[in-house]
């Protein structure tokens, strides 16, 4: 078990460290223990993995409206507002025919952010990413910071069916809404997150009539999640990482108000 590191006094978030998701499982464990990672190098969030499997995913279409049951759109601060000069060239976005599911994370980072700092914590992240691993783009489709505000992640449109980075085996046909911190057992998770994680997932799965409480079968597309490629595995539609991917995240503390997030988003979309 890893101990517990303490929190950073400076205002410059505490760096995640970088553990190969190609390696065996318990090999992956033991690393996770081990310190002294390039801090830069270590920035790639709780995200796991880009899918690169073609198909339905690869056709830009915007998401399907539904008729009913459909949550007003939370405000999303733009991207343009934490990237800054920090943008690198990326190949075209890839597009899903819908978003059935939500896969909900956290960032591995320090709690006592100022929330005016939110903006440049997640371009560190992003230069984690799309710098230093050579990623496309940051892995997140949202990310939510412990004030309430909610910011986009990953380019593409936020109302449309972008494939992200977050979840792998199942980035297709989902959303990734990161939480900005660290949720492990026992510790809190403010309100106004949790009130902003489920006002996006009512939004966002309202588009295609998706009730937040809802059983629904994904294909892995890869299989290094928990399911080999090809097998449709049975989540609730919103999830946590660790529902499809060998992982704590998005902590103990922050899987155990799911089921509110759940039942708070669909009654965001007027459900009972």
């Amino acid at each position: 078990m890893c101990a517990h590191r303490s929190p950073l006094t400076a205002r410059i978030p505490r760096l995640p460290r970088l553990v190969p998701d190609r390696l065996p499982r318990p090999a992956r464990a033991a690393l996770a223990c081990v310190p002294g990672l390039a801090a830069v190098a270590a920035l790639v969030l709780c995200a796991v993995g880009v899918d690169r499997t073609p198909g339905d995913g690869e056709r830009a279409v915007a998401a399907r409206a539904s008729v009913g049951h459909r949550a007003p759109k939370p405000p999303i601060v733009p991207r343009e507002r934490w990237l800054g000069d920090a943008a690198s060239t990326q190949p075209p976005t890839r597009y899903a025919d819908r978003v059935s599911a939500v896969f909900v994370h956290h960032t591995d980072s320090p709690n006592g952010y100022d929330c005016a700092d939110a903006p440049r914590i997640i371009q560190y992240l992003y230069t984690g990413q799309a710098g230093v691993r050579h990623w496309d783009d940051i892995g997140y489709n949202f990310l939510v910071d412990r004030c309430g505000t909610v910011y986009e992640g990953r380019a593409g449109g936020i109302g449309r069916a972008v494939v992200g980075a977050h979840t792998q085996g199942f980035n297709v046909g989902t959303a990734g809404i990161a939480a900005l911190g660290t949720f492990t057992a026992g510790v809190p998770v403010p309100k106004a997150m949790t009130d902003a994680i489920a006002a996006v997932a009512a939004w966002k799965l309202g588009l295609t009539g998706v009730d937040p409480r809802a059983p629904v079968r994904l294909v892995s597309t890869n299989s290094l999640s928990k399911y080999p490629a090809g097998t449709r595995a049975t989540f609730t539609a919103v999830s946590g990482h660790t529902d499809g991917y060998w992982t704590a995240c998005p902590g103990a503390a922050l899987m155990a108000r799911l089921p509110a997030i759940r039942q708070q988003a669909a009654r965001l979309q007027g459900r009972h």
